[in-house]
């Protein structure tokens, strides 16, 4: 991309900048496709004043997007709206995906929309009664954050149990995978990053339709507040590929949902040292 010449710069008025500061320097230009995507890619670069700024900044940077019609990859849609603060330090994670989505989509056809839909609005559901923040949703996946560990299996069951007593179009049995991590990621302004983010996702694909599965940090969080008729089962000692350290993996159970499964996909048996 060209650089912005001076006099056409000049030229631009306020709204084609998604940063002004108090002496009224204008930042991140947003007048066009190209000069978005740039904006995108530096907005992390960025020194601005307060957190109120960066927020009007997200804001702006966010309608340009649509705009122009860019999806901003890399940016998480709670992340660019100030109302939806993420929080930071230890968290708890909640994945979810649906199972056999493909198989859903070549069945239902141009009724697998409105399914997804379903199932998204009973998650939020979920998530929100929880306490906890959807961080992205994507394709058939949801993921979402929670302060207090029982709050994100708390949700989890919900999800579990509304998706077992919905009737889904066509009679068929529409299942959700989940997995529960605990860790302490860093918050950047493109999202989550850190081991703890992937080891979330690992677990979630290792599941099977209809189950729970939850770490080994998740479990000693719970474990003293677990809900009457909740327990946990050990699943035992599991490598997953592109992670050092293997994780003990335990399944949530309840006597309304599920509790048989195949073993969990994707990963090797592991021991400790």
């Amino acid at each position: 991309m060209p650089p912005l010449g001076a006099k056409e710069r000049a030229e631009l008025p306020d709204s084609a900048f998604a940063y002004i500061d108090s002496r009224g320097r204008r930042r991140l230009p947003i007048h066009d496709a190209a000069h978005v995507r740039n904006a995108l890619a530096r907005f992390s670069q960025v020194a601005f004043e307060d957190e109120g700024a960066r927020d009007k900044a997200r804001t702006r940077l966010l309608r340009a997007s649509k705009k122009h019609g860019i999806v901003p990859i890399g940016f998480v849609s709670a992340q660019l709206q100030p109302q939806r603060k993420l929080p930071k330090g230890p968290v708890t994670f909640l994945l979810t995906d649906i199972e056999g989505s493909t198989e859903l989509l070549g069945r239902l056809d141009d009724r697998y929309a409105p399914l997804l839909a379903d199932v998204r609005r009973l998650m939020r559901a979920a998530v929100r009664h929880a306490g906890g923040r959807e961080v992205d949703a994507r394709a058939d996946e949801l993921f979402a954050v929670f302060e207090r560990a029982p709050a994100a299996v708390e949700a989890a069951l919900a999800i579990q149990r509304a998706m077992r007593a919905n009737a889904w179009p066509g009679g068929v049995d529409v299942r959700v995978r989940i997995g529960v991590h605990h860790g302490r990621p860093t918050l950047t302004d493109t999202g989550y990053v850190g081991l703890s983010v992937h080891t979330a996702a690992r677990i979630c694909y290792a599941a099977h339709g209809g189950q729970i599965v939850i770490s080994s940090a998740v479990r000693s969080a719970v474990l003293t507040s677990l809900a009457d008729g909740i327990s946990l089962r050990s699943l035992g000692t599991w490598r997953f590929q592109g992670l050092r350290e293997p994780e003990d993996l335990y399944q949530v159970e309840a006597a309304e949902l599920l509790a048989d499964f195949p073993p969990l996909r994707s990963v090797q048996p592991g021991t400790r040292s």
